[in-house]
C-alpha cells in the first residue's frame, strides 16, 4: 500500500502532485525531491513504483524479498539502506522483527516497510513542520527514519531490562522453583534483538563516511548522534545478554545448592534413625543369654542412652545447619 507520495521543494510540500508519474517528473528540479512511503506493499505496487524511478533490478529484488540483514549497498547513484525494525509484545515477552528499506537518491527517497515496527507517519508530519531541516533533502528524511527506529530500539531495551531484572530477582528469591526455562526464553529474545540492531552499525558508519557525495555537511552531527545512540543500544543489549548468562549459571548453581541441602537433610535424618535401629537390632537378636536382659535398670539405661545419643546427633546436625 502506498501510504503517501509527495514532492518537496525548499522543504515545502507541493500540493498539486497526485500521481506517481507526476511525483517522478516533479522531482527533477535542482531544489526538489520526491518522498514516497510504502507499507506492506504488494509485488505489483513495488514494481510499478520502483520501476517508475528506474531502480536497479537488484534494488527491486531487495524490496520484494524482505527479512534481510541490515546493510548498505550502492547501485550507481542510488543507495539502498536496509534497517531492521523491532516490535516487543510485553504480554508474551516476545520480539518480532520487520524491515524498512530506504532507496536514497539526490532527487528522491523511497521508504518501503515490511512487517512489524513503529509507523513512520509521525516522521513525515514532524519533518513537514521543520521546513528548514527538510530542505536538506533525502538524507534528512533518512536521518529522521533512523532516529525514529533507534528510539524504538532504546524503548524495547528498557522493556527487556525490566524482564531481566524480574528474572534476576526470581533467581535469588526464596522460591525453590527453577527459572532456567524463562531465562533461556528471554535470552533468545535478547539475542534476536541483538541480531536486529548490531549489523546496522557498519552501514550507518559507511553512510556518514567522510567524502560521500551529496551528503550535507550540516547533517553529519545529527548522524553521529544517531550512531552514538545505536552504539549505546548495542552495548545495553550485550550487557543484558551477559547478565542473563550469569543469571542462568546462578540459577543452575542454586538448584545444585538446594539439592545438596536436601541430601544433607536426608542424610542427617537417616543418621538419627540409624542409632535406635542399631540398638533395636542388637536387642532383637534371639539369644537367651544376654547380661542386660535380667538387670532391672537395663531397659531404662538403654532407652536413656538411645535418646541421649539421638539428641546429641540432632544438636550437632542442627549446629552444622544440616537440619
Amino acid at each position: 500500500m502506498i501510504v503517501d507520495a509527495a514532492v518537496y521543494r525548499s522543504g515545502r510540500r507541493l500540493s498539486d502532485i497526485e500521481t506517481i508519474d507526476q511525483v517522478s517528473h516533479a522531482a527533477d528540479g535542482l531544489d526538489s525531491f520526491a518522498w514516497l512511503g510504502l507499507a506492506q506493499p504488494t509485488q505489483e505496487e513495488l514494481l510499478r513504483v520502483l520501476g517508475t524511478f528506474s531502480l536497479h533490478e537488484t534494488a527491486i529484488e531487495d524490496a520484494v524479498n524482505a527479512q534481510q540483514r541490515a546493510k548498505l549497498e550502492e547501485n550507481g547513484e542510488v543507495i539502498t539502506l536496509v534497517i531492521r525494525t523491532i516490535f516487543y509484545d510485553d504480554s508474551k515477552s516476545a520480539i518480532s522483527t520487520g524491515e524498512i528499506i530506504c532507496f536514497l537518491h539526490k532527487s528522491f527517497v523511497i521508504i518501503v516497510r515490511h512487517g512489524d515496527g513503529a509507523p513512520l507517519v509521525s516522521v513525515r508530519n514532524d519533518l513537514e513542520s521543520r521546513a528548514d531541516f527538510l530542505a536538506l533533502g533525502p538524507f534528512a528524511v533518512v536521518h529522521a527514519v533512523l532516529e525514529k527506529i533507534i528510539d524504538e530500539y532504546s524503548k524495547i531495551a528498557s522493556e527487556l531490562e525490566k524482564d531481566v531484572i524480574q528474572i534476576e530477582n526470581e533467581v535469588f528469591s526464596e522460591s525453590r522453583n527453577s527459572v532456567s526455562k524463562k531465562i533461556y526464553s528471554l535470552k533468545r529474545e535478547v539475542i534476536e534483538y541483538r541480531h536486529a540492531i548490531e549489523p546496522l552499525i557498519m552501514p550507518l558508519q559507511r553512510l556518514m563516511s567522510e567524502g560521500r557525495h551529496n551528503f550535507p555537511a550540516t547533517l553529519r552531527p545529527f548522524f553521529r548522534d544517531v550512531s552514538d545512540q545505536l552504539s549505546r543500544a548495542c552495548e545495553h543489549a550485550s550487557a543484558m545478554d551477559s547478565l542473563l548468562t550469569a543469571a542462568l549459571q546462578a540459577d543452575l548453581a542454586q538448584v545444585q545448592v538446594r539439592q545438596n541441602n536436601d541430601v544433607r537433610r536426608i542424610s542427617a535424618w537417616v543418621a538419627l534413625a540409624a542409632f535406635p535401629t542399631m540398638v533395636a537390632g542388637i536387642y532383637g537378636m534371639n539369644f537367651s543369654e544376654m547380661p542386660e536382659l535380667r538387670w532391672s535398670f537395663g531397659y531404662p539405661l538403654v532407652m536413656g542412652s538411645t535418646f541421649s545419643a539421638c539428641g546429641l546427633l540432632f544438636y550437632l546436625f542442627k549446629k552444622s545447619k544440616w537440619l
